[in-house]
């Protein structure tokens, strides 16, 4: 009887050493947050994003809140809860001949708009533009306002190409709406306020793209950290065929043909394919901001550098 009950006492410690053991294994699986960025720029990167959608898979999307086209995205992502929506503060308009301006208008905000009442169209411009810190607090608080009108929950801000986080003052002036309208920041570098690993895939060659992205997920995530990985997507369509980067000489050919629309079909297919979707809950488990913020609180936010 006693050497039953020692193998009884044995085999019940086994088993509950493997289901620790395999509890364990599900809780350091790496988070990983997907931010895809400039979505209502246009109707093609809004389709893309509407298809990430279809797989019900949990990501961010930074929302262009002055674009044409903010509103069809708006009504898609109303049929998503599982999408974390944020503003994607946005003070540039890149496009050759495909333009933008302020929310407030031209008239309330002279000094963010040229000649012709568009944003500059590059950070350079920006940065020489002579802008008034307080015509951008009242623009960004615009572009906030009217994504909370939209009727969809907000859960963060971040800047589109770095420039709301550009200089000490427009950093404290984000950190400043941030607490106003109690969003977290969502950054575009190294410097992150919630703890998060920083990774873009905007810049790697199409050639390698994929399998650039393949790999770092599947080696190189933090356990102890969230890992945000920015993403661009869009339809490779005549719309967005047509549109010339005035910033950047790697998203067009040296005779001038835009690559944008390819790099951005290039991610859209890499997340949408079968080897990504195989890792999902075998390598990491996919998250957003809003689990995020639920999980640490907007209160944890502080500004770090975190090197992957």
């Amino acid at each position: 009887m006693k050497n039953i009950k020692y193998l009884f006492c044995i085999m019940l410690c086994v088993g509950l050493m493997q289901t620790a053991s395999a509890q364990m294994s599900i809780q350091i699986l790496p988070k990983l947050m997907l931010r895809l960025d400039d979505i209502g720029m246009n109707h093609s990167v809004n389709m893309a994003m509407k298809k990430m959608a279809d797989t019900r898979m949990p990501f961010s999307a930074s929302v262009q809140f002055t674009c044409p086209w903010y509103q069809e995205a708006v009504e898609i992502l109303k049929k998503n809860p599982q999408i974390s929506v944020g503003v994607h503060l946005t003070l540039t308009s890149e496009w050759k001949n495909y333009r933008w301006g302020p929310v407030t208008g031209r008239e309330a905000v002279p000094s963010l708009v040229d000649a012709v009442g568009y944003f500059p169209q590059s950070t350079g411009a920006f940065a020489k533009s002579g802008y008034k810190i307080e015509e951008v607090e009242k623009e960004l608080s615009a572009q906030i306002e009217r994504a909370l009108a939209s009727g969809l929950k907000i859960s963060y801000i971040d800047p589109h190409m770095g420039i709301a986080l550009s200089t000490p003052a427009l950093r404290a002036l984000t950190e400043k709406l941030a607490h106003k309208y109690k969003l977290a920041i969502s950054t575009l570098s190294e410097q992150v306020y919630l703890g998060e690993t920083y990774k873009e895939m905007w810049g790697e060659p199409v050639a390698t793209k994929k399998i650039a992205f393949l790999a770092y997920v599947t080696n190189k995530l933090s356990k102890n950290r969230p890992n945000l990985v920015v993403i661009h997507v869009a339809l490779q369509d005549p719309e967005m065929n047509a549109l010339f980067d005035m910033n950047s000489s790697i998203m067009n050919t040296k005779a001038g043909k835009p690559l944008t629309a390819l790099h951005r079909q290039t991610e859209l297919n890499m997340m949408l394919s079968p080897e990504f979707k195989k890792l999902v809950g075998l390598k990491f488990e996919l998250t957003n901001y809003t689990e995020l913020i639920k999980e640490r609180g907007l209160d944890a936010m502080k500004l770090e550098t975190v090197k992957n």
